[in-house]
């Protein structure tokens, strides 16, 4: 069995215009829910988190991994990431040897912030580069400059803690060669992971808004598409393999953390928003998944009066596991395990499908194992709808 804890911190210095995140600016909340006392209040979750395990009888191993993301984690003083770190250590634990990360604005961190979080213990930072083309950068709403990023990463290496970096493709002006520039930048910077996403444009953003109003042009499916070949190819020649369908890495230095949700293992999330996801439970032969309250001051208030600050739950199946199985492995470089296709149905003409997506190009099949080519992982979400339809889920 295994166990990750993930905290949200929902706090930005500004709201980037194309972030649909559960993220709050001191504007946003009216003077700010304090960030001052954000440590204390998620450590606080935790133990009521903790509570409730226990009397559902839910005992899990120490954590193998912890992530805090947001928003903008390192928005805190280090020595508040390292109070809640702590705090998982004092009452779940924390394996030798996990994997410790936390995103960073590349505005928000120097040296000495990087220090610290390396003797508290962290070992990875998922810093936000986005692009490095300065005009894609003032179309996503984003202020750090590459020098900022390439400090943050070097400072990083001089300390012993393994680098990521983020990159957004499709953002609305922006040529294939600028792609091929940021790409590039990313890989000049020695970073041994890359996580390259296409850009999702929600209609409530202040993007959103703009495209909506004829402002900015709609991404475009072809463009992303050639954007996402240019970057596999890039990637791949440099020793990145994929292993998710954004996510390349040198062998060895995946995101343990994300491996763990695409595996469907036991996570508590701690924070406005956050999700978590148990096995089955005594009493209950399903799996249950909770999302938190979203607004920080609606959880806080939730947290000050002793309750565990859910805004709901569910439970989920059996085939609604196997059924999210399936649409995880085929994301996947390990890809999918035939042996689920009947389990779901044992009469359908799943294996019929899994030819025509062969012939189609689609998908590889190696040994027990469906692998989505390049193309499929363009067109995941056709391989899944056809599969699903063949299963008659």
């Amino acid at each position: 069995m295994t166990f990750e804890v993930y905290v949200h911190v929902p706090f930005c210095l500004r709201r980037c215009g194309y972030c649909d995140f559960n993220t709050y600016t001191a504007s946003d909340l009216g003077g700010g829910a304090s960030r001052g006392n954000y440590a204390s209040m998620a450590v606080r979750e935790m133990r009521l988190v903790r509570d409730w395990q226990l009397a559902h009888g839910i005992s899990e191993p120490a954590a193998s991994s912890v992530f805090f993301g947001g928003g903008t984690p390192t928005i805190l003083p280090a020595d508040d990431l390292a109070t809640m770190l702590q705090a998982i250590r004092d009452i779940w634990g924390v394996e030798n040897g996990a994997e410790i990360t936390t995103e960073a604005n590349p505005d928000t961190v120097d040296r000495a912030y990087i220090s610290s979080l390396a003797d508290h213990g962290f070992t990875r930072i998922s810093f936000g580069m986005q692009s490095v083309v300065p005009h894609v950068l003032r179309t996503l709403d984003r202020t750090h400059t590459q020098r900022n990023v390439e400090t943050g990463v070097r400072a990083a290496d001089e300390m012993g803690l393994r680098s990521s970096v983020d990159l957004i493709y499709g953002t609305p002006g922006e040529a294939p060669d600028d792609w091929r520039r940021s790409v590039n930048g990313a890989l000049d910077l020695g970073v041994r992971h890359v996580s390259a996403y296409a850009l999702t444009v929600a209609s409530r953003t202040a993007m959103g808004r703009r495209i909506a109003a004829g402002a900015l042009a709609r991404p475009d499916d072809d463009d992303e598409a050639e954007k996402y070949e240019i970057a596999d190819s890039a990637f791949s020649a440099a020793g990145l393999q994929w292993y998710e369908i954004s996510n390349w890495a040198r062998p060895g230095f995946e995101s343990r953390h994300n491996l763990g949700y695409w595996h469907n293992v036991d996570w508590a999330g701690i924070g406005p928003g956050a999700h978590s996801h148990y096995s089955r439970t005594p009493g209950n032969p399903s799996r249950l998944r909770s999302w938190d309250i979203l607004h920080p001051r609606l959880w806080g208030r939730s947290v000050t009066e002793g309750r565990v600050p859910w805004q709901g739950t569910e439970h989920v199946t059996d085939r609604q596991n196997i059924e999210e199985t399936v649409m995880l492995g085929m994301r996947l470089r390990e890809g999918l395990d035939l042996s689920l296709l009947p389990a779901l149905h044992p009469d359908s003409r799943g294996i019929d499908v899994l030819r025509e997506l062969n012939d189609d190009g689609l998908v590889s099949v190696t040994g027990n194992r469906i692998i989505a080519t390049v193309r499929g992982r363009l067109l995941n979400d056709t391989i899944i709808q056809r599969l699903f339809e063949a299963l008659d889920v």
